[in-house]
């Protein structure tokens, strides 16, 4: 049996890393547990009110994907990512480069509007994509 993950990112802004994050990935924050309103009332109950915009964390909607968490921490990104995450948004094998191409400038712009950078665009033969930064300068890929 496989193990659970969860992928972590430290960050200076949880709060904002989780919804570029949720929006890039089609993830949503999930709801506090049951009898909340909210999470900060959930970690008062527990006492964890000290914890309040330390965390946050998304989630597949469907179950399938890993939860993704955002640590506050209190130094800043000072080099490139040994980890990243590659969003498969072009379906190149099945659509063809060109259209693949397409797909990834197009969310490439999308992201862009959501806070992302575009750092580069590779291609080797066949194959193409996009190197990005999300808001706080962690890197990611579109292929």
């Amino acid at each position: 049996m496989a193990t659970t993950f969860q992928v972590v990112f430290d960050c200076a802004d949880p709060d904002a890393q989780a919804t570029f994050w949720a929006a890039a990935l089609g993830y949503i924050v999930p709801p506090p547990p049951e009898g909340f309103a909210d999470w900060p009332s959930f970690l008062a109950s527990i006492g964890l009110a000290h914890r309040v915009g330390q965390a946050n964390a998304i989630v597949d909607p469907a179950g399938v994907g890993p939860r993704v968490y955002f640590q506050r921490v209190p130094e800043g990104k000072t080099v490139k990512n040994r980890v990243h995450l590659d969003l498969n948004v072009s379906d190149s094998r099945s659509v063809g480069p060109e259209e693949g191409r397409k797909r990834v400038a197009a969310e490439a712009e999308r992201l862009i509007t959501l806070g992302a950078r575009k750092l580069r665009d590779h291609t080797e033969g066949p194959e193409s994509w996009t190197v990005m930064a999300d808001p706080e300068g962690n890197e990611f890929c579109l292929h």
